[in-house]
């Protein structure tokens, strides 16, 4: 029951901060409109980011540290640490295949264009306010695979089975990112974060891959030139 509790009050944080955004980035739009900051628009969603994801973790955190039974392992015998640490470096490169699928699919069956247009937004916001990074690499990952994996799948799993529980989390972890045109990339990622979860029986498992995943995400965007220069050069260096 009082895990229960904490799932709940757990979700209850996760909404209020997607949905405080309504009434804290305007506020502090006004905020830098009156001392007259350049890209105002993007220093207030940029720090409503960084402030309500690093707020709603550190409530989860303190509501998981009451309740230490909530992050137990799912039933059956669970890997050790290292075994947890070492699939969750392979659970980031499945996904990194599985997105490479996915993404070749919706070009070829469903023209839809590569890039994510959310990715997009987080990185402009990342360059006006850096310490957004912390939230797509280190608050996000946290959250989401507490929610979508613990929490929804961890319910599902013993009323259900492991592909439906699965199912059901992946494609509200691809809702909510709220990037329709891509939902199969998200889907796919989810169902493999649920599956490294389930395989490891720890959710420090999928938060690994997932960390990484967005840490790669980050990385690559930031230094895209770079490594495309980089890469080109090894090229020319092999002929």
């Amino acid at each position: 029951m009082k895990q229960q509790k904490t799932g709940l009050y757990i979700l209850i944080t996760y909404c209020v901060m997607q949905l405080s955004g309504a009434l804290f980035a305007p506020l502090l739009l006004i905020i830098f409109n009156y001392f007259g900051l350049e890209n105002a628009r993007y220093l207030a969603s940029g720090w409503w980011v960084f402030l309500g994801m690093g707020i709603a973790t550190v409530i989860t955190l303190l509501m998981i540290r009451q309740d230490k039974n909530f992050i137990r392992p799912l039933k059956g015998k669970a890997s050790g640490l290292p075994g947890a640490i070492g699939w969750g470096i392979l659970g980031f490169l499945m996904v990194l295949y599985g997105q490479t699928l996915a993404a070749n699919i919706e070009i070829r069956f469903f023209g839809i264009e590569a890039g994510s247009e959310n990715t997009s937004q987080f990185m402009d916001l990342g360059n006006s306010v850096p310490f957004v990074f912390f939230s797509i690499v280190l608050f996000a990952p946290i959250l989401e695979e507490l929610i979508f994996r613990r929490i929804i799948f961890g319910t599902l799993l013993p009323k259900t089975n492991f592909f439906v529980a699965a199912l059901v989390s992946s494609l509200s972890f691809a809702v909510i990112h709220f990037e329709f045109t891509h939902i199969l990339i998200y889907a796919v990622s989810g169902f493999i974060f649920a599956f490294i979860y389930y395989k490891t029986k720890r959710i420090i498992t999928s938060i690994i891959a997932h960390m990484l995943l967005n840490g790669f995400v980050v990385i690559v965007q930031l230094y895209n030139e770079e490594i495309v220069n980089f890469l080109e050069k090894l090229a020319e260096l092999q002929q």
